[in-house]
């Protein structure tokens, strides 16, 4: 690694991608580590349903003198028991297809899409949700089909933010980038564009001076990077990061929780310091999806418990993520947390804090609500809404709305 590291070309991310490591022979030659024959055709195996694409700045990451340990191997390296296909496991777990009125555009919460505009990736992250999409060739979306979605969006007016993910937005050009960015920011009602990228992780060189150009034209723009281990977190991504903040782009990140990779208390608080410290802020901790071959890197939902206690109150309230599932059949994500609320009562609620210390808070005697009815114009909270269409409500809270006399939801197929 380090004969290619010395290569004049090592910091242009063109001849980073064109010099993607796909095969087996050539991980044994740059790591200097041998497999043996019967491990080598179960690999390979793994390589003709999932295949392999890694950066070599990624690789040069991996401590080659423990590579079964090593968290970025792990991540970036196929595994034979990604064959091992569970009960649970499905081709599109989020249902995503289900959700999707137009090629591309997954349309789950009311003000808010999901434009899928890439099918690449820099690497193919083994712990994918979208393995049945990413890397495949034939379903890179045209330029045409991109358009339809832009169109779907101009035409749903309760639309207010796109998230724009792949694959990878950013492996596509610059110019391409720009065109897609101001389609979708001359829609009046979109207030919110976001790009969910892994490039500064794995492949940094490709924040460049002429992308930086393109993003900073954009005021409500904010990109979601996808850390999962401390060790991600090295010079080169901290420069991408910092051309990123200084163009005045707020930055998230979003983690998953991975078996051997992350799945401990210490990493996980090592690496919301590290993104604080680089003016990200960790938005999310998904707990790992039922994707294909994916058995081997799922934890339990309590061991994201565990580390969501180690979190608040161990570190900065900024640095805590929300530790979430996203449901299974497209139920979108729900937030897990440790229980804080011991007990209550009429007129006080008992609480803990992180460490064990148990208060009371006295509720107030003479709280009244407001009841709210919708008359913004007689309503001494002083809102005034132009839309009163953005009151609506569904789900739980339409149970607490004042305005609303349902009193049950009832599933469709429920048999009474």
């Amino acid at each position: 690694m380090e004969v290619l590291k010395r290569n004049e070309k090592w910091y242009d991310w063109r001849w980073q991608l064109k010099h993607q490591i796909t095969t087996l022979d050539k991980v044994e030659e740059v790591l200097g580590t041998w497999f043996s024959e019967n491990k080598k055709k179960k690999l390979k195996d793994t390589l003709e349903k999932f295949p392999m694409a890694i950066t070599p700045y990624y690789l040069s990451l991996v401590d080659a003198e423990d590579i079964e340990n090593d968290p970025i191997f792990k991540q970036a390296f196929p595994n034979e028991k990604e064959l091992i296909i569970s009960k649970c496991d499905m081709v599109d777990p989020l249902s995503e297809e289900k959700d999707s009125p137009v090629d591309g555009i997954t349309h789950r919460y009311p003000d808010r899409v999901l434009f899928h505009i890439s099918n690449t990736c820099a690497m193919y992250c083994r712990h994918c949700t979208r393995k049945r999409k990413v890397g495949d060739k034939e379903c890179i979306p045209s330029r045409d089909e991109i358009q339809k979605g832009i169109d779907y969006i101009k035409q749903t007016p309760v639309i207010r933010d796109v998230l724009l993910s792949g694959g990878d937005p950013f492996l596509l050009n610059d110019e391409y980038i720009d065109w897609i960015l101001s389609e979708i920011a001359a829609i009046p009602h979109v207030e919110v564009i976001r790009i969910g990228t892994r490039i500064p992780v794995v492949l940094p060189f490709r924040i460049t001076d002429s992308l930086i150009d393109v993003l900073e034209k954009y005021d409500n723009l904010w990109i979601n990077t996808h850390f999962n281990h401390p060790s991600e977190i090295t010079k080169d991504s901290a420069i991408a990061l910092r051309k990123l903040a200084k163009a005045g782009i707020p930055l998230g990140n979003q983690s998953v929780l991975l078996s051997g990779v992350n799945d401990c208390p210490r990493i996980m608080k090592k690496l919301v310091q590290k993104l604080v410290k680089n003016r990200v802020r960790p938005y999310y901790i998904y707990q790992c999806d039922l994707s294909e071959g994916l058995e081997h890197f799922r934890t339990c939902i309590g061991k994201g418990i565990e580390i969501m206690e180690s979190l608040r109150g161990h570190t900065s309230g900024f640095a805590i993520p929300t530790f979430v599932v996203d449901a299974p059949g497209g139920g979108g994500k729900i937030p897990v947390m440790p229980n804080y609320i011991i007990s209550w009562s009429a007129n006080k609620v008992v609480l803990r804090n992180y460490e064990g210390v148990i208060t009371t808070y006295k509720e107030p005697d003479n709280y009244r609500q407001t009841m709210c009815e919708l008359d913004c114009n007689d309503c001494n909270l002083n809102l005034k809404l132009e839309d009163k269409d953005k009151t609506r409500v569904i789900g739980i809270e339409k149970l607490l709305a004042d305005y609303d006399d349902t009193i049950t939801l009832n599933p469709s197929d429920l048999l009474r």
